[in-house]
């Protein structure tokens, strides 16, 4: 895991430029400025060499989708796809919200990159979780890459096929698709919690855990586990913000621990259970990313990877404060008409 994003987009571009057979890049958001041109320039380049370059871009996420290096990387030989562009009409506020979030960038079944970062600028001054692995699991990921490169523009397809529990070695490939029923990467994250012994960390910029998770939580504190969950002080999503709050108070009367970070966003999507078991990828620790996006994450017990959690977690930790109490009960009366006004759309936020 590589958490200084200078650092690891400096490493995602050494590899697209080591690259020999096929780069195949999925993310939600490509941004329109130095650091999405720098990679945009990048794929383009081994296009004009003959590489097999695919990319797919969320249509809502995408900066600037008539971007000219779209085009000249077409006009190379690459695929570029939008997946589910945004349709304005009566779709949008039953299917237009159903975004593809995931963010993975493989590289000739060798190298894969995973985890919570977009490529754009804004990106470089949050604090990220990206791990990188030189593993044969690049192809396992390659494959449930292609499943999802072509369905970019389909509405119906088979949930049961697209969020298959991928094995490899001793990791796990967890996917969700648009589904209140299956939520996969929310019932993973339960049984975690009802497994673990000893403590559980968590990273997340946005905090809305629906009420079996709560639960979970909840009875994991009770039964002497140390359950630490770091949010950022702000997101950049305020109403998150605010409705969260209206969960804190009576999670931490249960046992759980609350950070804020306060050195800048944290957007970090991550988890560690007794400094063994870890959890990383795309999802937020919310309602939205369970039940409506399309997600995945990476679960593995593997003890070089592991410590790289704990070292990233240890510096998160030594830039956040703890959440108070007192202060939670006296925040202002609007606050609290605001929690329960937007507390019916916390599916949506």
């Amino acid at each position: 895991m590589i958490s200084e994003p200078l650092h690891y987009y400096d490493a995602m571009i050494v590899d697209i430029e080591s690259a020999k057979k096929y780069i195949y890049c999925e993310t939600f958001r490509i941004g329109n400025d130095a650091i999405g041109e720098r990679f945009l320039r990048a794929f383009n380049e081994k296009a004009k060499e003959g590489l097999d370059v695919k990319l797919l871009i969320d249509g809502w996420g995408v900066s600037n989708p008539g971007h000219p290096l779209y085009g000249q990387i077409s006009k190379n030989g690459g695929d570029v796809r939008f997946f589910e562009k945004i349709k304005f009409n009566t779709d949008i506020f039953t299917k237009g919200h159903r975004r593809n979030h995931r963010k993975l960038l493989l590289i000739d079944d060798e190298v894969c990159w995973i985890g919570s970062s977009n490529l754009t600028g804004y990106n470089m001054n949050w604090r990220e979780s990206m791990l990188r692995m030189k593993s044969e699991i690049t192809y396992s990921l390659s494959r449930l890459f292609m499943q999802d490169f072509r369905l970019h523009n389909k509405y119906v397809f088979n949930k049961v096929h697209n969020t298959r529990l991928v094995r490899f070695e001793n990791f796990e490939i967890v996917r969700d698709v648009p589904s209140i029923a299956y939520k996969r990467i929310n019932k993973k994250f339960i049984r975690l919690f009802q497994s673990a012994k000893k403590k559980i960390i968590i990273e997340t910029p946005y905090f809305l855990p629906g009420f079996m998770l709560r639960k979970a939580m909840a009875d994991a504190a009770k039964r002497g586990v140390e359950v630490v969950v770091i949010i950022p002080r702000h997101s950049d999503v305020t109403l998150v913000d605010i409705l969260r709050n209206k969960y804190l108070g009576p999670l931490y009367k249960n046992g759980i621990q609350f950070l804020y970070y306060k050195t800048n966003n944290l957007h970090a999507k991550l988890m560690l259970v007794d400094d063994e078991q870890f959890a990383i990828g795309s999802s937020n620790f919310d309602y939205r990313s369970f039940r409506y996006m399309f997600e995945i994450m990476i679960f593995g017990d593997d003890p070089e990877i592991s410590e790289q959690f704990i070292e990233h977690i240890e510096i998160t930790r030594s830039q956040s404060e703890p959440f108070v109490y007192g202060s939670w009960k006296k925040r202002p009366l609007i606050n609290k008409f605001f929690e329960w006004i937007l507390l019916p759309f916390r599916h949506l936020l």
